[in-house]
């Protein structure tokens, strides 16, 4: 939020002040709570908790281009600033100058609709399917080597609420995986979690720390959120340790990830609009010297239905 409400005044023709003035009032904000990621919490705000940030952002970037006011010390006012009210009075420490980071290390969403943690262990999953897939019943244990943020976010037991809460289970999302061959949004709803060899397998898995992965996770050079799934049989023998350290999506699998990016782009606009529209976005899309020069209101134009 902070940083959308910076770039969007900018973007609206803001000053230097103004900017200032926008992004104080993002600190005094504060945040939103992570509850509605977690259980025993956790529902479909996960969904429009971006798009809600964003929102503000651009509120509070037209309210200060209309002359409201920035407060010079949100971050370090004693007592009731930004510092002492949420970071125990420690000032912010930054692992690197302001630049493109963030931008160039985006992670898309493209292969499955999971949970990032999950990501890799889907794909794990799905190279498993036809090995498992006529011994579902013949499975004595399955072994996810993870990193600790996954352990710590989405290990979960036990009954799970809604589709938000499926999503946010690794052993909901690799199970499947192994069951289908695939993952795709309308596998989270209670049609298919009713199905009983879901939580048969659930109650199956088992989640093993890598620590060298919790590192890779951590390092900003890397940035990996790497899983391994191994499936074992009732009588003795296993599938191979199928191990992913970037999902798709990943900065280091651009070469992999770009072209799927691209048919994604094409099914959604296939779901909302006629070929001749399609077509016209598409090719905007993709040229991006024209459509850097195509002002806001003609680009909002082609997508009215």
């Amino acid at each position: 939020k902070v940083a959308s409400t910076a770039v969007v005044t900018a973007m609206l023709g803001g000053s230097r002040e103004e900017v200032i003035n926008a992004v104080s009032n993002a600190w005094i904000d504060g945040q939103s709570l992570r509850t509605y990621r977690h259980a025993p919490n956790t529902g479909s705000r996960k969904s429009w908790a971006a798009g809600d940030a964003t929102s503000r952002a651009v509120r509070l970037a037209l309210m200060a281009l209309k002359g409201e006011m920035g407060y010079p010390s949100a971050l370090t006012a004693k007592t009731w600033g930004f510092y002492d009210v949420l970071f125990k009075g420690k000032p912010f420490a930054f692992q690197r100058k302001y630049g493109s980071y963030v931008m160039e290390n985006v992670l898309f969403k493209i292969s499955f609709p999971a949970e990032f943690h999950a990501q890799t262990a889907v794909e794990c999953a799905v190279r498993l399917h036809d090995q498992v897939r006529d011994r579902i019943d013949q499975i004595k244990k399955i072994v996810i080597t993870t990193h600790e943020s996954a352990i710590r976010i989405i290990d979960k037991q036990g009954p799970l609420a809604n589709p938000a809460d499926r999503d946010h289970c690794i052993q909901y999302m690799t199970a499947i995986g192994l069951l289908k061959g695939n993952l795709t949004a309308a596998d989270y709803e209670d049609s298919v979690a009713g199905d009983p060899r879901v939580d048969a397998l659930r109650n199956k898995m088992v989640c093993v720390e890598n620590r060298q992965w919790s590192k890779d996770y951590l390092d900003p050079s890397k940035r990996s959120i790497a899983n391994a799934v191994q499936v074992f049989f009732k009588d003795g023998s296993k599938t191979p340790n199928i191990a992913v350290e970037y999902p798709i999506g990943h900065r280091r699998r651009r070469k992999d990830g770009v072209p799927l990016l691209e048919a994604k782009f094409k099914t959604n606009l296939a779901r909302r609009f006629a070929a001749k529209q399609q077509h016209a976005i598409l090719a905007l899309c993709k040229d991006q010297r024209r459509l850097e020069n195509t002002p806001v209101n003609e680009f909002v134009d082609l997508f009215v239905i």
